[in-house]
């Protein structure tokens, strides 16, 4: 059997030529291909969700990594989680941080006491993911036996990167 075909249009769309087995078979065939399409472009949604990203509470597991990452300054880690075009905007936009800068500026890190955060809430949109919650960081006063503490509000934008999680953006607001 000859499985052959060869079709071809003419610009007003209409079908010209079918080689193969016969007429017939051009029905078959054409049939078929949009048949397939068709089951092509059903399961193009099925497949946009199964986008791989990490599951909310795996996220948010990762953000308090990225958190303890900002308190002791463990470049390596930032270096894989934060997206080349990341960006933060701190308090009132006070200072806008870059990927480069941030990690410029945890060469000589602060340390700070503590940095956790709390009220967590994932928001989920296809393979992003938006963090917000509370961080509460505790620094260390200069003479070293005292802190202070600061509460901030915080959003953080995690996107799929070639199938790797990156954190994309963060934006907080100091609570006073």
């Amino acid at each position: 059997m000859r499985y052959f075909f060869i079709m071809r249009f003419r610009i007003r769309g209409f079908l010209q030529e079918v080689c193969g087995i016969g007429h017939g078979g051009a029905v078959i065939l054409f049939g078929t291909m949009k048949k397939i399409l068709f089951l092509l472009c059903g399961a193009l949604p099925l497949l946009a969700s199964a986008a791989p990203r990490l599951p909310a509470e795996a996220l948010m597991a990762r953000d308090a990594q990225y958190e303890e990452a900002l308190r002791v300054g463990d470049l390596p880690f930032l270096r894989t989680l934060l997206a080349d075009d990341y960006v933060w905007v701190h308090t009132l936009g006070s200072e806008i941080e870059t990927r480069t800068s941030l990690l410029a500026r945890l060469e000589k890190p602060v340390i700070y006491k503590s940095r956790t955060t709390s009220d967590v809430h994932a928001h989920v949109q296809g393979d992003t993911v938006v963090l917000r919650g509370v961080s509460t960081t505790e620094q260390w006063n200069a003479d070293g036996k005292t802190s202070r503490s600061n509460r901030y509000q915080f959003m953080r934008t995690y996107v799929n990167v070639a199938g790797e999680c990156k954190l994309l953006s963060v934006q907080t607001m100091n609570l006073k």
